[in-house]
């Protein structure tokens, strides 16, 4: 597998989980991509049934509640608010599409739409008064987009796949019906070679790349880099619902409550052409989505309330349509053989459905691979690392942290409970003083958490840690920041390695 975002790692959990020899490389760290660039939600895609992607929309309905089941940790149930605009989408279309929302995916745990009267509902009072009189409250979910990633991959290096991040794939050459990958660690410039029976390219933005620089043929499908932009700034209001805003040129923008004392608005939708790994939010698309949720909040929001913004290249499968954000968010498949080995690029896909990708994409590779140890849809039903536990058991874990460790405050046992799951409890061992968990960096982070990301989760340095791992970025200074940054390079901690090794031959 090459690529370490939510596809890869969603194809090299499944495949090891089948017995399947599985390597991964990642030139950066896991999630460095699009994966932790999302709107983090995992939803069925409401607007796409506009474009009549009912099957994609289908599928992802039914992907939210099995995930949600597999990580009730990390992904919890969101409510959203789509007030009525006149003289844009009309009432009667939307109550169709939440109709078919509510009734196309077998939704059984998530509470379905009502109608909302926003002159006596508290979700109305953020709102312009008197221009907003009607709304529809919806089911999806929220997720920490780049913990599943990493959690998928922990899952696969505890079935045996070896996961090596910061590691370029150089060259890739084909012989005797085998596949040569040279890899190249970044940080040490040391190479090596893996012999693989089957190819995946994951690359994401990169995925024409691999081909083209490394396999050494040009790809028959195209991808369209689409940017998307988000802003983060203080806690907008007090309830926990969240927007689905509609603006006049078409498209929408959320908003929603973010890491308990902030509020999240995104996304963009803009055709990109650079480096994927030098994208910005605009001051353009800022004061966009800053003037998109002041058309509807009763306090407007400007560039100056932005606290962090962040922005990632969406690597769609260029279907031709002409706006971006009618771009199809579907994934497919390019299968080439050259000399009987399989390599198979990917294009395109979204969280939701990452599991059914990586399902999928076995599918394909298949008749390459020989038997299976494990059937297909295994990894619906067995927990990600931490997941292990009801999907309304968060506060009840929370709660015997805090038995258990008399000097977590409640937010702090909460953060953990969510970040971790079931695994917080080792994170916490025997510790009966905050002392007990070394030094503390600030705003909660302690050594102990920061050597369990190192040891367990492949994190090597401070953006690591406070932008994806954890999202304390918004909590810690500079200064605490680039002290953590010392820490970590005076204390290295060798990086997850597999527990065991799997059988069969990928």
């Amino acid at each position: 597998m090459i690529g370490g975002g939510i596809n890869g790692c969603g194809i090299a959990r499944d495949a090891a989980g089948r017995g399947h020899s599985v390597f991964l490389c990642e030139m950066n760290d896991l999630a460095s991509g699009t994966s932790s660039w999302s709107t983090k939600l995992v939803h069925g895609g409401l607007r796409y049934l506009e474009y009549y992607e009912f099957r994609l929309v289908r599928e992802a309905l039914i992907e939210r509640e099995i995930l949600w089941r597999i990580a009730p940790h990390i992904i919890r149930p969101l409510r959203f608010v789509l007030p009525h605009h006149s003289g844009l989408r009309p009432a009667w279309l939307l109550r169709l599409g939440l109709f078919l929302y509510d009734h196309i995916g077998g939704r059984h745990l998530l509470p379905p739409t009502r109608s909302v009267d926003l002159t006596r509902d508290e979700v109305g009072k953020p709102l312009v008064r008197n221009r907003y009189t009607r709304a529809f409250e919806y089911s999806d979910c929220f997720v920490d987009d780049a913990r599943l990633v990493v959690l998928t991959a922990r899952d696969a290096a505890d079935r045996g796949a070896e996961i090596r991040t910061r590691t370029r794939a150089v060259e890739i050459r084909q012989a005797d019906g085998i596949w040569q990958l040279t890899v190249e660690d970044t940080a040490t410039g040391t190479r090596s070679t893996i012999k693989a029976r089957a190819l995946v390219n994951a690359g994401g933005p990169w995925v024409e790349d691999v081909l083209r620089s490394g396999a050494g043929f040009n790809a028959r499908a195209k991808v369209r880099l689409v940017q998307g932009s988000h802003i983060v700034v203080r806690k907008l209001y007090a309830h926990d619902r969240a927007y689905m805003f509609q603006n006049s040129d078409g498209r929408i923008v959320f908003v929603i409550p973010y890491q308990d004392d902030f509020t999240l608005i995104g996304t963009t939708d803009r055709d990109f052409d650079g480096d994927p790994s030098k994208v910005k939010a605009s001051t353009e698309e800022i004061k966009y989505l800053c003037d998109s949720v002041s058309e509807y909040l009763a306090k407007p929001v400007s560039p100056e309330d932005v606290v962090w913004t962040f922005a990632g290249v969406r690597p769609l499968y260029d279907d031709g349509a002409s706006e971006a954000k009618a771009a199809t968010r579907d994934y497919v498949f390019e299968l080439d053989a050259p000399g009987g080995a399989p390599l198979l690029s990917i294009y395109g896909g979204k969280i939701t459905t990452y599991r059914r990708l990586a399902e999928e994409a076995l599918e394909r590779l298949a008749p390459y691979l020989g038997n299976s140890k494990a059937k297909e849809g295994w990894t619906g039903k067995s927990p990600l690392p931490g997941g292990d536990m009801d999907v309304s058991a968060v506060a009840a874990l929370t709660a015997e942290l805090m038995r258990n460790h008399p000097f977590l405050t409640q937010a702090h046992a909460s953060r953990l409970a969510h970040a971790y799951g079931t695994r917080a409890r080792k994170l916490l061992a025997n510790a009966k003083s905050l002392a007990d968990l070394g030094h503390s960096f600030g705003a909660g982070l302690t050594e102990s958490e920061v050597r369990y990301l190192m040891a367990s989760e492949w994190a090597r340095t401070a953006e690591d840690v406070v932008w994806r791992r954890t999202k304390l970025g918004l909590r810690l200074s500079t200064g605490e920041i680039a002290a953590l940054e010392e820490w970590i390079a005076a204390n290295h901690v060798p990086s997850g390695r597999p527990l065991r090794k799997a059988g069969g031959r990928a």
